[in-house]
C-alpha cells in the first residue's frame, strides 16, 4: 500500500510548477524560483542550568531576493525541518510579492521547545543562533522576525546579539521588536487583522452579510486578534481549537452561541493553551481537536500550523461554509484544494490572507531605519490600504481569468518576482 508522508517544501515547489507552467516561465527563471538562493544550517551549543551543553540546529534559508532584502520568521518548534524552513520561506516570497511590498522571502528556525526551556536558555539559544549568522543577516539583505513559539523578547535578544557583534545600532536588523525598543505599535494584531480586512472584502464582493459565524483553529496571536476583530465586525466565533501541553494533544472549545474572547483569554497561558478544566465551568464543550472544522459555520479560519486541510479532514468540512481564510501558513494540501474547488468553497490564500504581519513588518522596518514612528490608527490605516489593494488584485483577476483565488494569488506574486529577475539579469 503506498503511503504518502506530507512535505511542505514539496507542496510549495508543486504550486509553484503549476503556476510558472501556466505562466511560461523561461527554465532559467524556474530553476531560479523553484529552490533557495542560500540555506544555512548549523549548531548552536549552549551550557544549561543544569552545566550540561546540549547542541541545538539552527537554519536560515533566504528563497530570493531580487525585490528586495530576505523577510521571514525565526521559530522555536522540537519538530523543525530544513525542508519546512525551505517552504515557509519560498512561501515568504510569494507574500511580500502578492501585497506588493520591496522584500523577499526568508524563514529561520532552531529545533527546540521553549516549554522545557528556562529564560536564560532561550536568550543563550536566541544569542548563538545570530552568532552563526550574523555575517548573512542584516537590514538590507535579511530581516527576521518572530514566529511560532518566538516574540518580541526573543528578538530583542537577537538584536543585542548583532549589535555586540557588529558594534553599532542596527534597529532595522530584525522586526517584531518591543514596542519602545524600535517595535511598531499595532505588530502584535497585524497578522490577525489582516486576515480579517481581505475577509471583509470577500464578503463584500460575494454579498455575504458580515453577521456570520466561524470556527477558528489555532489560539495564538493570528487567531486571538483575528477572532477580536471579526466579532467587532458583527460576527460570532463558535469554536476556538488549540493545543494542550499538558495533555500533548489539541482540543476544540465550543460555546454554540459564541465565544467571550476576554474570558477564554484569562484562561490561557502564553503558549495559546486553554485550560480545559476552567473552559468546562465556563459552559464550553470540550472537543477532539480535530472537531474545530467539522462545525456548521459561515467560515473556517485555520490560524496555526501547515496541512491542516488534507485529504482526509476535508471530507468533514460542513455544508454551510462558504468561506476559508488561510491565516496559518500552508494549512491546505494540493489534494483538499482540488475538493474545495469543486465545492465552490471561497479560499483566500494563505499568503494574501496572513501577509498583515510581514506588511506591518515592513513598516516596522522603515521606522526602525528612518527612527520615526507612528500612531497606530496611522499603521492599521495604512495596513488596511495595503491589505485591501492586495486582495482587490487578485480578486479581479481571478474574476477576469475565471481562477481559483490561490492560482489568481500566486500568478501575481510569481510574475511579479520573474519580472525582477529578469530586469537583474539573473535570467
Amino acid at each position: 500500500m503506498e503511503t504518502s508522508v506530507y512535505n511542505p517544501y514539496h507542496v510549495a515547489q508543486s504550486q509553484f510548477d503549476k503556476i510558472a507552467a501556466s505562466l511560461e516561465l523561461d527554465e532559467g527563471i524556474c530553476q531560479i524560483l523553484r529552490q533557495p538562493m542560500r540555506e544555512y544550517q548549523f549548531t548552536i551549543p549552549i551550557r544549561m542550568d543544569n552545566g550540561a551543553v546540549k547542541v541545538f540546529n539552527g537554519f536560515r534559508v533566504q528563497h530570493n531576493d531580487a525585490r528586495g532584502p530576505a523577510k521571514g520568521g525565526i521559530r522555536f518548534h522540537p519538530m523543525e525541518t530544513l525542508d519546512t524552513v525551505r517552504a515557509l520561506a519560498m512561501w515568504m516570497t510569494w507574500k511580500c510579492s502578492v501585497v506588493n511590498i520591496p522584500l523577499g522571502g526568508g524563514k529561520g528556525g532552531i529545533i527546540c521547545d521553549p516549554h522545557h526551556l528556562s529564560l536564560r536558555e532561550q536568550e543563550q539559544i536566541c544569542r548563538g543562533w545570530v552568532r552563526q549568522i550574523a555575517k548573512n543577516i542584516g537590514p538590507v539583505c535579511d530581516v527576521p522576525a518572530p514566529d511560532v513559539m518566538t516574540n518580541g523578547q526573543h528578538m530583542l535578544w537577537m538584536l543585542d546579539e548583532y549589535e555586540t557583534i557588529h558594534g553599532g545600532r542596527y534597529p532595522g536588523v530584525i522586526t517584531g521588536k518591543p514596542v519602545g525598543m524600535g517595535g511598531s505599535l499595532g505588530r502584535t494584531e497585524a497578522t490577525g487583522y489582516g486576515v480579517i480586512y481581505v475577509l471583509r472584502e470577500a464578503l463584500k464582493e460575494l454579498g455575504i452579510s458580515h453577521t456570520n459565524t466561524a470556527s477558528i483553529q489555532g489560539f495564538g496571536n493570528v487567531a486571538r486578534y483575528a477572532a477580536e476583530l471579526f466579532i467587532q465586525m458583527g460576527g460570532t466565533v463558535i469554536s476556538i481549537a488549540c493545543w494542550d501541553q499538558a495533555d500533548k494533544t489539541a482540543y476544540t472549545y465550543r460555546k454554540k452561541e459564541g465565544i467571550n474572547l476576554d474570558q477564554l483569554c484569562s484562561i490561557s497561558d502564553r503558549f495559546g493553551g486553554i485550560d480545559k478544566n476552567r473552559a468546562r465551568d465556563l459552559g464550553y464543550e470540550v472537543l477532539a481537536g480535530g472537531a474545530w472544522i467539522e462545525q456548521d459555520v459561515d467560515i473556517l479560519l485555520p490560524a496555526a500550523l501547515e496541512n491542516q486541510i488534507n485529504r482526509e479532514t476535508v471530507k468533514n468540512i460542513s455544508k454551510t461554509v462558504k468561506i476559508i481564510a488561510e491565516g496559518a501558513n500552508g494549512p491546505t494540501t494540493p489534494e483538499a484544494d482540488e475538493v474545495l474547488k469543486q465545492r465552490k468553497i471561497f479560499v483566500i490564500p494563505d499568503f494574501l490572507a496572513n501577509a498583515g504581519g510581514v506588511t506591518c513588518s515592513y513598516f516596522e522596518q522603515v521606522q526602525s531605519n528612518t527612527n520615526y514612528f507612528w500612531e497606530k490608527e496611522e499603521v492599521f490605516s495604512k495596513l488596511d490600504t495595503k491589505m485591501t489593494s492586495a486582495f482587490a488584485s487578485v480578486y479581479d483577476l481571478a474574476c477576469q481569468k475565471k481562477l481559483y483565488m490561490r492560482d489568481a494569488a500566486y500568478t501575481i506574486a510569481i510574475n511579479r518576482v520573474a519580472q525582477a529577475v529578469r530586469q537583474r539579469g539573473w535570467a
